[in-house]
C-alpha cells in the first residue's frame, strides 16, 4: 500500500517536472520571438525612406545593419527550434558560432559590393543560401546531440529534418493567417467608423514584435502537438512519393527523346543547365519522400520501390546534360557568377547521382543487399558538402565575383573575345568591388581599342543599356529675326556623351527637318544677351560666362492650361511678344544650403485654388448666476 502510495507520488512530481519544462520551454520562445520582432523593427527604423533622411544608426554603417540585419533573421529561428531538442550547453555553442558565421559572411557580402547607403546591402543570393546552409547544419547537429553521438543512425536525422519541415511551414502559415484576422478585424471596426485597428496594425513598433510572437507561439504549439506534426507529415510524404511516378516517366521520356531531336534545342534555351539541375532536385527530394526513414517496416509499395530505383538511375545522366552544358557556356562565354554558383550545385548533385545509382545498382547485383541503404550515406555527405560549399561561395575563398572577373579579364587581354564583344556592364554593374577595380584598370590599359571601350562604357546608365560612343552631331538652329548670326563662340556641333541636361535636351536640335529656333534676348536686365533655343516642347537658356564659354543655367517649359500652351514652343519664339515676368514668391535657402523653390497653386490664368476656411466653434455660453436671494 505504501509502495503504491510512493510510486503515484513520483509519477505525479513527474509529470508536474515535465508540466514545468514545457512552461519553461514556452516561456523562452515566446521571448526569443518577441525580442526577434523588437531587434527587426529597431533595425528597419534606423533605415532611411522618403520622410527622414539622413538613416539612423546602424543604418549609417551598412557593414554593421547587415550583420546585425542576418543575425537577428536567422539565428531566433535556430534557437527557437533548439529550444528542448537541444541539451543548453549545446545550443549556446551551436547559436554563438552560427552568429559569428553567419555575421562574417554578412560583412563579406556587403563589402564585395562596394555599396552605397541607398543600396540593397545584402544579396538575395546570400540570403538565401544562408537558410539552407542553417536548416542543414542545424538539422545535422540536432540527431547527434540527441543521440549522443558524432553521427547518430539514419531515422533520427530523417525524423528531424522532416518534422522540422513541416512545422516551419505551419509556422509560418499561422503568422500569415494572424496577420489576415487582424486585417479583417480592422475593416470591421472601419465599417462602424473605427479605425485605431487599422491604425496600430500599420505601425511598424506593433507589427514587427507581434509578428515574431505569432511565430514563436506556433513553433510552441505545433512542438506540442507532436502527434499531430507527425499525423500531417505522413499526409504530406505519402502524397509526394506518389508524384514521383509522374516526375520519374517525364524524365525517363525526355532523355529517350534526347536521341531523336538532339541537344541543339535544349542548348539554344540559355538557361539549359539550371533546367536539368532543377529537375534533377525534384528527383531527389521525391526519391526521399518515398524511401522515408528506410526501416523495413515503412518501406513504400512495390511501384513506389521500382520509381525510386529507376528515378535513382536517371540522375546520372541528367547531372552529366548539367555539367555538359555548363562547360559549353563557360567554354563559349567564360565564368559569370551564375555559372559558378550552377557549377556548385552540380557538384552536390553528382555526389547524389554517385550514391542514388549505387543504391540502385547494388541491391540488383547482390542479392540480401538492403533496398537503397546507400542512400542514408549519400544524403550525409551531401549535406556536409552542401554547407561546405555554401560557406566557400559566400567567403573570400570561392566568391564568384572575383573568379568570374578574373577569367573574363583573362579571355579579353589573351584575345579569345574582342573588346567590342566583351561583357563592361558585368563589370560596372554586377561585379560589385572587384569588376569596378578591374574596369577602372581597363580604362587605363595600354590597348587603345580597349580603354576607347571602356570609356564608352563608363557612359552606360545601367546594366542593359548599350556603351555611348563619342559621336559630334551638328546642329540644326535657325537664330532670330532673320539674316542674324548665332554667337561665334557658339558650338556649331555638340558631342552626346549620355548626360542630361542641357547636352539631353540639345538632341531635338538635329534634325534637318524641324530644326531649332533662336534668340538672342537679356533676361536679367544686366546688359548682356542670354541665348534662347527652342525646340517643339521647350527653351533652353544659355549664358555667355567669363571664360568665353556658354552654359545652360535650365529651361523653360510651358504651363498645361485649357488648350494653352500647347503649341509648338519655336513658335512662341518667332513672335517676340514675350516679356520677363518677375517672382512674387521668391526661394528660399535653408541653413543647411538646400534650395527650396515656390510653386504656385495658381497653375493657369483665371484659376485660383478655393480654400474654405471654417471658423472655430463658438466658446460655449456660460451658465447665467443664479438669482440673488
Amino acid at each position: 500500500m505504501t509502495g503504491s502510495h510512493d510510486d503515484h507520488s513520483a509519477s505525479g512530481r513527474s509529470g508536474l517536472a515535465r508540466e514545468g519544462d514545457r512552461r519553461a520551454t514556452a516561456a523562452v520562445r515566446l521571448g526569443i520571438g518577441l525580442l526577434q520582432g523588437v531587434a527587426l523593427w529597431w533595425l528597419t527604423r534606423s533605415w532611411p525612406n522618403e520622410y527622414r533622411h539622413p538613416p539612423l544608426w546602424p543604418a549609417t554603417d551598412p557593414w554593421l545593419f547587415g550583420c546585425l540585419f542576418i543575425v537577428f533573421a536567422f539565428l531566433p529561428v535556430v534557437l527557437l527550434a533548439g529550444v528542448g531538442r537541444l541539451r543548453p550547453v549545446t545550443l549556446i555553442v551551436w547559436g554563438g558560432i552560427a552568429g559569428a558565421v553567419m555575421a562574417a559572411l554578412a560583412f563579406h557580402d556587403i563589402d564585395r559590393q562596394g555599396v552605397k547607403l541607398d543600396d540593397t546591402v545584402l544579396s538575395p543570393l546570400f540570403v538565401v543560401f544562408t537558410a539552407v546552409a542553417l536548416f542543414i547544419g542545424h538539422h545535422l547537429i540536432v540527431p547527434a546531440d540527441r543521440e549522443r553521438r558524432l553521427i547518430a543512425p539514419y531515422p533520427a536525422y530523417f525524423d528531424a529534418a522532416w518534422m522540422a519541415g513541416v512545422q516551419l511551414a505551419l509556422s509560418i502559415g499561422f503568422a500569415g493567417a494572424f496577420w489576415l484576422l487582424l486585417f479583417l478585424g480592422a475593416a470591421l471596426f472601419k465599417v462602424i467608423g473605427l479605425t485605431f485597428l487599422g491604425d496600430l496594425i500599420g505601425k511598424s513598433w506593433f507589427a514587427f514584435p507581434m509578428t515574431g510572437l505569432a511565430f514563436a507561439t506556433a513553433v510552441q504549439l505545433t512542438d506540442v502537438r507532436d502527434g499531430l506534426i507527425r499525423g500531417v507529415r505522413a499526409v504530406a510524404l505519402m502524397l509526394l512519393s506518389w508524384l514521383l511516378l509522374v516526375m520519374t516517366v517525364l524524365a525517363a521520356g525526355f532523355l529517350a527523346a534526347l536521341p531523336f531531336t538532339g541537344l541543339k534545342g535544349l542548348w539554344d534555351t540559355g538557361s539549359a543547365t539550371a533546367l536539368v539541375l532543377a529537375s534533377a532536385g525534384a528527383l531527389i527530394i521525391l526519391i526521399n519522400t518515398a524511401y522515408q526513414d528506410g526501416r523495413p517496416d515503412n518501406r513504400p509499395p512495390l511501384v513506389l520501390r521500382i520509381a525510386v530505383q529507376v528515378a535513382s538511375l536517371l540522375l546520372t545522366p541528367l547531372i552529366v546534360l548539367a555539367v555538359w552544358g555548363l562547360m559549353l557556356r563557360i567554354g563559349q562565354y567564360g565564368l559569370t557568377p551564375d555559372r559558378i554558383i550552377a557549377a556548385a550545385c552540380a557538384l552536390v548533385g553528382a555526389v547524389y547521382a554517385v550514391g542514388y545509382g549505387l543504391g540502385a545498382i547494388v541491391p540488383l547485383i547482390r542479392k540480401g543487399s538492403d533496398w537503397m541503404k546507400a542512400l542514408e550515406a549519400t544524403n550525409l555527405a551531401s549535406g556536409v558538402l552542401a554547407v561546405a560549399v555554401i560557406l566557400a561561395l559566400f567567403s573570400p575563398l570561392a566568391d564568384p565575383a572575383r573568379l568570374s572577373v578574373a577569367d573574363q579579364v583573362k579571355r579579353l587581354e589573351a584575345g579569345k573575345v574582342t573588346p567590342d564583344k566583351f561583357d563592361f556592364g558585368f563589370l560596372r554593374f554586377e561585379s560589385g568591388k572587384v569588376g569596378q577595380q578591374a574596369f577602372e584598370k581597363l580604362a587605363r590599359s595600354t590597348d587603345a581599342d580597349i580603354a576607347r571601350r571602356a570609356q564608352e562604357a563608363r557612359k552606360m546608365e545601367d546594366r542593359w543599356d548599350s556603351p555611348k560612343p563619342d559621336v559630334a552631331v551638328d546642329l540644326r538652329i535657325e537664330m532670330l529675326p532673320a539674316g542674324t548670326a548665332l554667337p561665334a563662340a557658339f558650338p556649331r556641333s555638340v558631342v552626346f556623351d549620355g548626360s542630361t541636361g542641357a547636352n539631353q535636351a540639345l538632341t531635338s536640335c538635329t534634325s534637318k527637318d524641324e530644326p531649332c529656333k533662336a534668340r538672342l534676348f537679356d533676361l536679367d536686365a544686366d546688359g548682356r544677351d542670354e541665348l534662347l533655343i527652342a525646340h517643339r516642347f521647350a527653351v533652353i537658356v544659355f549664358v555667355l560666362g567669363d571664360d568665353g564659354k556658354w552654359t545652360s543655367p535650365g529651361t523653360y517649359m510651358p504651363r498645361i492650361c485649357a488648350g494653352v500652351g500647347r503649341g509648338d514652343m519655336r513658335k512662341t519664339l518667332e513672335t517676340d511678344q514675350f516679356q520677363t515676368e518677375p517672382q512674387r514668391w521668391p526661394g528660399l535657402r535653408s541653413s543647411d544650403s538646400i534650395n527650396w523653390t515656390f510653386t504656385p497653386d495658381t497653375q493657369c490664368p483665371g484659376e485660383a485654388v478655393r480654400v474654405d476656411l471654417v471658423p472655430p466653434p463658438p466658446p460655449p455660453a456660460r451658465p447665467a448666476p443664479p438669482p440673488a436671494r
